[in-house]
């Protein structure tokens, strides 16, 4: 299976696997940066040259047996589930992307017809119901991630624990795993491992939120979309995700983990 999601800097100085919607943009950016001196001219997604990427075949080889002799820090960051679930609806659902068009093609409009969400519209700038769109969205979540149905559960809102075990299950190990949230701490101390060809001051790198603007803003704080029910399905769906890292189930409004990331714990629990 090998590891998929993962990307290495050409200089095979950083090692990081992709978790969508934990600032996976800027990271990318940051890691182009510190071997080029300059950052991609576009979303990095989108880079085919300049970064190893396991989705490029290239680069398969190189990434396998960097990963397999940890011969760079491993890492990858995580984000408050709650924050994460209304990041992907907000861009991916409600967004135009960066093609002009919706999410997936007939994605919305089978949403709107079976599970009754709004989205503001053909652009996405109407009024609507976020809360109530949210919630019937949250639903269609769990659909997908319990039973498959009407779809395969997307990347983007697939548990976060889902990613981070693949490349443990296949024979890698994290050095870091930190948390959005604490974005410069976190990053910093993966930096300060590695030898990069260009200095990297993050204290004046811009955020690449590639997803800004893509769709209406959200109107509420995080805890309005949040009810009983729909904090219920947060269980259901991404326990693993609040359990291992330390995120606060019972206060949808607090953003902030609780406690620091057990890399023994997640490496034991993850690798089965």
């Amino acid at each position: 299976m090998g590891f998929p999601g993962t990307w290495m800097t050409e200089s095979e100085s950083l090692v990081y696997r992709v978790v969508p919607k934990c600032a996976c943009s800027t990271i990318g950016q940051i890691m182009f940066y510190s071997d080029h001196g300059r950052f991609f001219d576009g979303d990095i997604h989108d880079a085919t040259a300049g970064l190893h990427k396991w989705a490029q075949e290239d680069s398969q080889p190189l990434i396998e047996a960097n990963v397999k002799a940890h011969r760079a820090p491993a890492f990858t960051c995580v984000r408050n589930p709650y924050s994460r679930i209304l990041s992907s609806f907000f861009d991916k659902i409600c967004g135009i992307q960066r093609n002009g068009r919706r999410y997936r093609g007939n994605l919305v409009p089978l949403l709107m017809q079976k599970y009754g969400i709004e989205v503001g519209g053909e652009d996405g700038r109407q009024e609507f119901d976020q809360i109530a769109s949210f919630r019937r969205f949250l639903l269609f979540v769990r659909d997908t991630i319990r039973w498959k149905k009407p779809m395969e559960a997307d990347i983007h809102w697939s548990a976060m624990s889902g990613h981070i075990s693949t490349f443990i299950v296949n024979g890698g190990r994290y050095d870091t795993i930190f948390f959005t949230e604490r974005f410069d701490e976190g990053l910093r101390a993966v930096l300060d491992r590695a030898t990069l060809r260009h200095p990297v001051d993050l204290g004046a790198i811009p955020r690449f939120n590639e997803s800004e603007g893509h769709g209406p803003a959200r109107a509420h704080p995080v805890e309005a979309y949040f009810d009983d029910l729909s904090m219920h399905l947060m269980w259901e769906i991404y326990k693993k995700d609040f359990q291992l890292f330390r995120y606060d189930f019972d206060n949808p409004g607090n953003r902030m983990p609780k406690g620091e990331v057990d890399l023994d714990e997640i490496h034991a629990k993850l690798g089965d």
